[in-house]
């Protein structure tokens, strides 16, 4: 039997945007309960080099946006990844989420040999097919950037736990 590229993509991205979308929402609500800045969440690292709570949303949408786009055949569309706020961060998560709405199977199924190259002309450039795009690149990366979202908030007090994790399914 074989699985769907869109079932294995698109789906997958919109339940952890949710799910993403949801611990946000606990976040704010426990740090306006709490009385301290949401800044000290937003801008919380597991480590010193790595990118704050901000950054790793807006990642994480990228690749939801970026793969399932390329996976489509579709223009990415450019985001300006300037949220500072939890209710920007919703509003980013929301556009993400229509955009991901309007995409339908037809348009991803049957393209897993489609070529997709990721930045192209840099040193960095990765030739894939859209199957091996997905599958060893593009799920890995979105779940990186979720998981550390849900690290971060987890790390710092936000009572939150693998159902939260996990989001509607």
């Amino acid at each position: 039997m074989t699985i769907s590229l869109y079932a294995a993509s698109v789906p997958v991205f919109q339940q952890m945007l949710g799910s993403l979308s949801a611990i946000l929402e606990k976040a704010q609500a426990q740090a306006e309960a709490n009385n301290y800045a949401p800044e000290a969440l937003l801008q919380s690292r597991l480590f010193p080099d790595m990118f704050p709570l901000l950054r790793q949303v807006q990642i994480a949408a990228d690749f939801a946006r970026g793969v399932s786009c390329r996976l489509a055949g579709l223009d990415v569309p450019k985001f300006d990844d300037n949220e500072q706020s939890f209710e920007q961060l919703q509003d980013l998560l929301s556009k993400t989420q229509t955009l991901l709405a309007s995409i339908e199977s037809a348009q991803i199924d049957g393209q897993e040999a489609r070529q997709i190259t990721t930045r192209k002309g840099t040193p960095k450039e990765r030739n894939f097919t859209a199957q091996d795009y997905l599958l060893s690149y593009g799920l890995p990366q979105f779940f990186f950037h979720v998981t550390t979202a849900y690290a971060l908030l987890r790390h710092n007090g936000v009572d939150v736990g693998k159902r939260d994790f996990m989001g509607i399914y």
